[in-house]
C-alpha cells in the first residue's frame, strides 16, 4: 500500500480541481472546505491550510473562484469563496485531463504484453 505522503503527492496535483469540485456545491469558507474534502476521501486525505489558500488565492487571480465576506452575527466575520462560470468551465476541463490522464496510467500499469 502507497505511504499516505506518495497518495498526498498524486492528488496535489489536482488540488485546484478538488477545491473547484468542493464550492461547485455551493459557496464555502476555508474551514468548511477542509471538513468537506476530508470526508469526501473517507478520511483518507488531509489537505492542509496553507495549500489550500494558496490555492485559493491562485484560483481567484485565474478568476475560477470570488471571495466575499459573509455577515456573521456570531463569532468573527468568514471569508467566503464561490465557483465563478469560468471556474465551472475549468472543472469540466480538470475532469477531462483527469479522465485522459487516468485512462493512460490505467493502460500503462496494467500492460500485459498483447498490447503491442
Amino acid at each position: 500500500m502507497a505511504s499516505r505522503d506518495a497518495v498526498s503527492d498524486l492528488i496535489r496535483g489536482n488540488i485546484d480541481a478538488i477545491i473547484l469540485k468542493t464550492l461547485s456545491k455551493g459557496d464555502s469558507y476555508g474551514y468548511e472546505i477542509l471538513k468537506s474534502i476530508g470526508t469526501a476521501s473517507l478520511g483518507e486525505y488531509e489537505m492542509k491550510e496553507p495549500s489550500l489558500y494558496t490555492s485559493l488565492k491562485r484560483l481567484e487571480g485565474q478568476k475560477f473562484v470570488e471571495s466575499f465576506w459573509g455577515n456573521e452575527t456570531q463569532g468573527a466575520r468568514r471569508k467566503y469563496y464561490r465557483l465563478t462560470d469560468a471556474g465551472a468551465q475549468e472543472l469540466v476541463e480538470a475532469t477531462e485531463r483527469w479522465e485522459r490522464v487516468r485512462g493512460i496510467i490505467d493502460r500503462l500499469l496494467i500492460m500485459d504484453g498483447s498490447e503491442q
